[in-house]
C-alpha cells in the first residue's frame, strides 16, 4: 500500500483536487441556478401583481369616468340650465314690448327703445354665458376625472411594496371622490352671478352703437359672439375666471369633505385640498387656456349653425335686421342647454384631436 501510495499519490491529489473543484463548481452553479430561478419567480409574481393592480386601477378609473359622464355631467348641466333660466327671465321685457305694440299709448318711443336695447343685451349675454358655462364645465369635469386618476395611481403605487394588493378602501376615499366631483356645482351655486355680471358688462360694450335696424349676417353674429368671449377671457385673468368654477379660498371647502370614519380626519381634508389645488393649477395653465379657446370656437360655430337653421340659412347668410334676430337669439340661448342640444356640443368638444391629446398627456404626465 505504501509503495502504491508513494507511486500514485500525485495522481490521487490531482484526482481529489479535480473532484473537489468540480464539486465546488457544481455547487456554485446550482446556487446560481436556484438564485436565478427564485429571481425569475419573484419577477413573475411582481409582473402578475402589477398587472392585477393595473387592472384594478383601470377598472376604478373607468368607474369614475362613468360616474362623471352618466351622473355628474347630466346633473351639473341640468342644474346650470335651471339657474340660467332663473337668472335670465326675459318674459317681463317681452310682455311689456307686446303690450306697447298692442296699445299705442302704453309705452313712449324712448321706453320702447330702452326695452329693446335691454332685450338685445340680455339675449346676447345669456347665449354667451351659456356657451361659456357649457364649454368650461365639460372641460372642468374631465380635468377632475384625470386628477382623480392621478391620485388613484399614486396611492396604488405606494402599496406595491406591501405583501397584499390594495383593496378599494385603501385607494382613494369614496367620500373624497364624491365631494370633489360635487364641486362641479360651484359655478351654478356661486360663480354664475359673477359670470353673468361680467359677461353683461362686456356685451354692453361690444353691442354699443348697434341699432335695431342694423343688418346682421351669420358672420357678423359670429364675430360679435367671439369678440364678447375674447374680451371676457382677456380682460379677466385666469385666476378670476377660474374663480367662476371653483372657490379661490381653500377655507371655503377645507372642512367640506366628509370623513369615512365620521370623525375629524385631517388626512382626508388634506387629500381633498390637494385635489382642489391641483385642479386649480391645471385650469390656470397656458395649455388649458389654449384648449378653452379651441373649444369655445367649436361650440360657437355649432350654435350659430343651429341658429342659422332656425332663422332660415338664406335669411341669416344674407343678413336680417337686429330687431328680428334678437328674439331668435333669446330662443337659441334658452334651448342651448337642453338635454338634446348640450349632448351634441359636449361630444363635439370631446372628439377634437387637440382635446383628446391634452387629456391623454394630462393623465399620462401625472401617472
Amino acid at each position: 500500500m505504501w509503495e502504491f501510495w508513494r507511486r500514485n499519490k500525485r495522481k490521487v491529489y490531482v484526482a481529489l483536487g479535480a473532484f473537489g473543484g468540480g464539486y465546488l463548481l457544481y455547487r456554485l452553479y446550482d446556487a446560481r441556478r436556484r438564485s436565478l430561478s427564485a429571481l425569475q419567480r419573484q419577477l413573475a409574481d411582481e409582473r402578475q401583481s402589477e398587472e392585477l393592480i393595473k387592472t384594478q386601477i383601470q377598472a376604478h378609473f373607468q368607474s369614475v369616468q362613468r360616474i362623471a359622464d352618466s351622473a355628474t355631467m347630466p346633473h351639473v348641466m341640468h342644474f346650470l340650465d335651471i339657474h340660467l333660466a332663473e337668472s335670465f327671465d326675459l318674459t317681463p321685457l317681452t310682455e311689456r314690448l307686446i303690450q306697447g305694440k298692442d296699445q299705442a299709448n302704453a309705452l313712449t318711443k324712448t321706453e320702447k327703445l330702452e326695452l329693446w336695447d335691454r332685450l338685445k343685451i340680455l339675449s346676447f349675454t345669456k347665449m354667451v354665458s351659456s356657451i361659456w358655462a357649457l364649454t368650461m364645465l365639460s372641460l372642468y369635469i374631465r380635468v377632475q376625472v384625470n386628477i382623480l386618476g392621478r391620485h388613484l395611481y399614486i396611492d396604488t403605487a405606494r402599496g406595491l411594496g406591501s405583501s397584499h394588493l390594495l383593496d378599494e378602501a385603501e385607494m382613494i376615499d369614496k367620500n373624497d371622490e364624491q365631494q370633489f366631483l360635487a364641486n362641479a356645482d360651484y359655478l351654478s351655486n356661486h360663480g354664475l352671478l359673477s359670470l353673468i355680471s361680467d359677461t353683461e358688462a362686456v356685451t354692453s360694450e361690444v353691442l354699443k352703437g348697434k341699432h335695431l335696424k342694423d343688418i346682421f349676417s351669420t358672420k357678423l353674429v359670429h364675430d360679435t359672439v367671439i369678440r364678447i368671449l375674447d374680451t371676457l377671457m382677456i380682460r379677466h385673468s385666469p385666476s378670476q375666471w377660474v374663480g367662476y368654477l371653483m372657490p379661490e379660498d381653500s377655507d371655503a371647502y377645507k372642512f367640506a369633505a366628509p370623513s369615512s370614519s365620521g370623525g375629524s380626519d385631517l388626512s382626508h381634508v388634506t387629500k381633498f385640498e390637494l385635489l382642489m389645488g391641483e385642479t386649480r393649477a391645471v385650469l390656470s395653465s397656458a395649455e388649458f387656456a389654449n384648449i378653452v379657446d379651441i373649444s369655445l370656437r367649436v361650440v360657437v360655430n355649432a350654435v350659430l349653425k343651429d341658429l342659422s337653421n332656425h332663422c332660415g340659412e338664406n335669411n341669416l347668410m344674407s343678413g336680417m335686421p337686429l330687431a328680428r334676430l334678437v328674439p331668435r337669439i333669446a330662443l337659441m340661448a334658452q334651448q342651448l342647454l337642453s338635454e338634446s342640444n348640450r349632448g351634441r356640443y359636449i361630444q363635439m368638444i370631446r372628439s377634437m384631436p387637440e382635446i383628446e391629446l391634452f387629456f391623454t398627456l394630462l393623465y399620462s404626465s401625472t401617472t
